[in-house]
């Protein structure tokens, strides 16, 4: 796995190295396509991959998950099958030496080193490979973007070439992309380090109210853990979560079912468990 992880680190200098252009090649129309592919590819993650695909914490049409799945293909952050094997292996084994981005072996790997490592993808096979993703192995979509990952941002950054020229290459691909890498990987790290604990949940994960303004709700990460069937990490009703506000907009219009959230009676046996009042790691 070799030649992955210097491809990896290909595309991660090469994004980095778009942004540094940033300053010099600015304007409002790359700005707002920066801004809305954002919100689009950034929802793609925190809807689709996250809280339907690896929770099944709701239910879309097909046509919509698929949608939304495409979008955070967008991202670059690999196919939805490999992101979500991934987060469901950080879930079995959360902060301990199987938890595949946990920051008890250092802040820089739980950020993007365990991405970089060279003995990822031996450590992987290790867990168990993509045996725990059969559900989504088993539709032909998503083994097609398998397969197809990395052409599709190819794709997307010539098509912002020839509509904006450099700028848009630099705004919609360079600075939207690392900013929300750096934003989503704030969770693994900072997300099990500084912050507040509101659940014993017997891990890491920890709620921060600025992580989950700019990654739309999944800064309540210590929420997340409690409740990881939730489709609402923010709780509370002054927790931001702007994924759940899209999927309660989507259930409102009959297009999101089997919404899942926790009970009051489900909260309170958890409370039961070790409820953590305003306790600051």
């Amino acid at each position: 796995m070799e030649h992955t992880r210097r491809f990896t680190v290909v595309i991660f200098l090469a994004l980095h190295c778009l942004c540094v252009f940033a300053p010099f090649h600015f304007n409002w129309p790359a700005f707002w396509m920066a801004i809305t592919l954002y919100v689009a590819t950034g929802l793609g993650i925190t809807l689709c991959y996250h809280r339907i695909l690896a929770h099944r914490s709701l239910r879309l049409p097909k046509w919509l998950e698929y949608f939304f799945a495409y979008c955070g293909v967008l991202s670059l952050q690999r196919s939805p099958i490999e992101w979500v094997s991934t987060h469901r292996y950080h879930h079995q084994f959360t902060d301990t030496k199987k938890d595949p981005h946990s920051p008890i072996q250092g802040l820089w790997f739980s950020h993007m080193g365990w991405m970089l490592d060279n003995r990822r993808g031996q450590f992987e096979e290790e867990l168990g490979g993509l045996k725990n993703v059969e559900d989504l192995r088993k539709q032909p979509f998503y083994r097609f973007l398998l397969r197809t990952n990395l052409l599709h941002s190819i794709a997307l950054g010539g098509v912002l070439y020839a509509v904006g020229g450099f700028p848009f290459l630099v705004w919609g691909m360079g600075v939207r992309t690392t900013f929300f890498h750096h934003a989503t990987f704030l969770v693994n790290s900072v997300g099990h380090m500084w912050g507040n604990k509101a659940w014993n949940t017997g891990d890491m994960s920890t709620n921060n109210w600025w992580l989950a303004i700019i990654v739309f709700g999944e800064g309540w990460h210590n929420n997340h853990h409690a409740f990881d069937y939730s489709a609402r990490h923010g709780l509370e009703w002054w927790q931001i979560d702007f994924t759940w506000y899209t999927i309660r907009f989507l259930q409102a219009i009959g297009l999101a079912t089997d919404v899942k959230v926790p009970t009051e009676t489900q909260k309170q046996r958890k409370a039961s468990n070790g409820r953590i009042m305003a306790t600051q790691n």
